[in-house]
């Protein structure tokens, strides 16, 4: 049953001067709630996209109310200049975009709109955002996610070679072979505005080590199958496994990377059905553990990266 809502955008006074959000809440209040990040390598996208505006409006189809994140964008590294929406926003490297998703979740947990519990994701980079965001929430903060929703995110600069299988994908559609080793490690360079060695784990939190992961929220991830970028995903949800971390990662047949941004494609709506039933399951009868001090001091640099 499809459930009306309301869309308003709202400004907040964030960490780096005013962010806006825009909230699509459900005409019959529900309890759970979802603060969410676009994609667009750090440097790209708005909330009209379909990223941001179709997926936000289909889970609020489904009663789960949500905060969409306009970030601050990291210059447009393609053409060595800064996007419009970045200009209009500021521009700005990492902790700028971390930290005003902190923020949004932050707000909206006390924000009444929904009374929880809250998750927190995102699609591409935006799962990169969704995922630092919890790691830090949940060393440093008494508020932590119930869980966290990824899709197809990129979680490391410097990601293993795709397997056989994968590769012959990426062969057999060179269209969605767009994220070989140089354009990764120059989108989180762009990023970082410098090198990935010694980057926070916040901003890289695909090089999180088990003891850093032990608080991380329960977590369901849907990559892309021909999508090299799920290398990076898999490897994060096996480290979570080993966290013991509760981890639901799975691929979206017949995908390429990005397939939220296109709703006609009906795996976007097949994606979109298995995160909201993972949602309105989520609860925080068993929140994740705050970290001890010698694991939050452990997240101060990562590990160094190797190409």
């Amino acid at each position: 049953m499809t459930t009306r809502f309301e869309v308003a955008d709202r400004i907040l006074n964030g960490p780096h001067g005013h962010l806006r959000v825009r909230v699509y809440s459900p005409s019959s209040p529900g309890t759970h709630g979802l603060v969410w990040a676009h994609g667009g390598g750090f440097a790209a996208g708005e909330l009209e996209m379909p990223e941001a505006d179709w997926v936000s409006r289909a889970f609020a189809e489904r009663g789960i109310t949500v905060v969409s994140v306009e970030y601050r964008l990291a210059p447009l590294p393609a053409d060595g200049g800064e996007s419009p929406d970045a200009r209009a926003l500021g521009g700005a490297h990492y902790p700028v975009a971390h930290e005003e998703m902190i923020f949004a979740f932050q707000w909206a947990t006390e924000s009444g709109l929904a009374t929880g519990p809250w998750a927190i994701g995102g699609a591409s980079a935006g799962g990169n955002l969704a995922a630092g965001a919890a790691l830090r929430l949940a060393h440093e903060s008494d508020v932590v996610p119930a869980l966290a929703v990824l899709a197809y995110p990129t979680l490391q600069a410097v990601q293993d070679a795709p397997d056989a299988v994968l590769r012959a994908l990426l062969d057999a559609d060179p269209d969605a072979d767009r994220f070989g080793p140089e354009i990764v490690l120059g989108m989180y360079e762009n990023y970082l505005g410098g090198a990935v060695d010694g980057a926070e784990v916040y901003a890289i939190p695909g090089t999180a080590t088990t003891a850093q992961l032990a608080g991380f929220p329960a977590t369901i991830m849907i990559n892309g199958e021909a999508d090299e970028l799920r290398v990076s995903g898999e490897a994060f949800a096996l480290a979570l496994a080993e966290a013991g971390v509760e981890i639901d990662v799975s691929t979206e047949p017949d995908t390429t990377h990005g397939h939220l941004n296109r709703p006609e494609e009906a795996a976007a709506t097949a994606s979109i059905e298995r995160f909201a039933e993972r949602i309105h399951r989520a609860d925080l009868s068993h929140p994740p553990r705050r970290m001890t001090r010698s694991h939050v001091e452990s997240t101060r640099t990562a590990p160094t990266q190797e190409g």
